[in-house]
């Protein structure tokens, strides 16, 4: 029997509770399915209790595996960013950098983010605006702010500006975990038109859920729209409808202690793409290419 949790075990259980599959998992993680199995078999015997719940489409987390999950999420994000630290001399940044963020990277990437610069970068300060997506924009064209953290998937992306994607969350379903869906052996875009959909208006959501539905020549039946996303949580989790959002603001639970299934599509969505946003005029200072530098440190740290 395992005595201690690997990282090598945490990168397996991580990209198992991402895919929902051991075999697509093990491609991703360059490793045999034979292996990875093992592997996430002494993590459970490790924890003592199990982490994941076999079913004909693949694999899911138990409650305890949803548990476990949240806090390993945060110890991977910290591995990278304690690697990305030594690398570098904190003592030598300092100044001030103006940073526009929009309502999604608010509410799910800004804690987050304060921390890392408050533990690696203790003399510098971030200013923080929260805005629209446009109107971010065209305070960088102006020089009033800095950086702009935000949602690149619908930008037009303006000529006076450089955009980099820094992370790529995946959309899925979300139901209750008891929801007929949640066993079918595929889900389309028609499966789901049949059903209540909660629609989240927030941070340009409607404007892609309208793009993509129009692409299959659908809309979905909207039940509520709302502009909070734990009310579509809690909605979900009580089975009054269904939705599809990101990985990235999907949480296993709601408010109220019910849980949220959710699982792939059988057609393509377009992912939630977040990234950062600078002027093309001049070169950028020091402290505002730390914080760039930061970002870019994500990519593997917050998928």
């Amino acid at each position: 029997m395992a005595t201690h949790i690997t990282l090598r075990q945490i990168e397996y259980f991580l990209s198992v509770a991402d895919t929902g599959q051991i075999s697509r998992s093990a491609d991703l993680c360059a490793v045999s399915q034979s292996s990875m199995t093992i592997a996430l078999r002494n993590l459970e015997d490790t924890v003592g209790v199990p982490l994941l719940q076999r079913h004909a489409r693949g694999v899911r987390l138990t409650r305890a595996g949803e548990r476990f999950l949240r806090h390993v999420r945060n110890a991977s994000t910290s591995i990278e960013l304690a690697v990305v630290a030594a690398q570098e001399e904190p003592e030598q940044i300092a100044g001030n950098v103006r940073l526009g963020v929009t309502e999604t990277v608010s509410a799910y990437l800004m804690p987050q983010m304060l921390a890392a610069v408050a533990q690696r970068f203790g003399n510098l300060t971030v200013e923080i605006l929260e805005d629209t997506r446009e109107a971010i924009e065209r305070s960088l064209v102006d020089g009033r702010l800095d950086l702009g953290l935000l949602l690149v998937s619908n930008t037009a992306k303006a000529d006076e500006l450089k955009y980099e994607t820094i992370l790529r969350s995946t959309r899925r379903l979300w139901t209750h975990p008891d929801h007929p869906l949640q066993e079918a052996q595929q889900v389309t875009l028609e499966d789901i038109a049949r059903e209540d959909y909660l629609l989240l208006d927030m941070d340009e959501h409607v404007r892609t859920v309208r793009k993509y539905w129009g692409k299959y020549g659908l809309e979905p039946r909207v039940r509520i729209q709302s502009k909070s996303i734990e009310a579509v949580r809690s909605m979900v989790a009580l089975g009054m409808g269904v939705t599809i959002l990101s990985d990235l603001v999907y949480r296993p639970w709601s408010l109220e202690g019910n849980r949220i299934g959710r699982r792939d599509l059988s057609i393509p969505i377009p992912t939630m793409d977040v990234g950062v946003a600078w002027s093309r005029k001049g070169a950028l200072l020091p402290p505002v290419r730390a914080l760039l530098d930061l970002f870019r440190s994500w990519k593997k740290a917050v998928q």
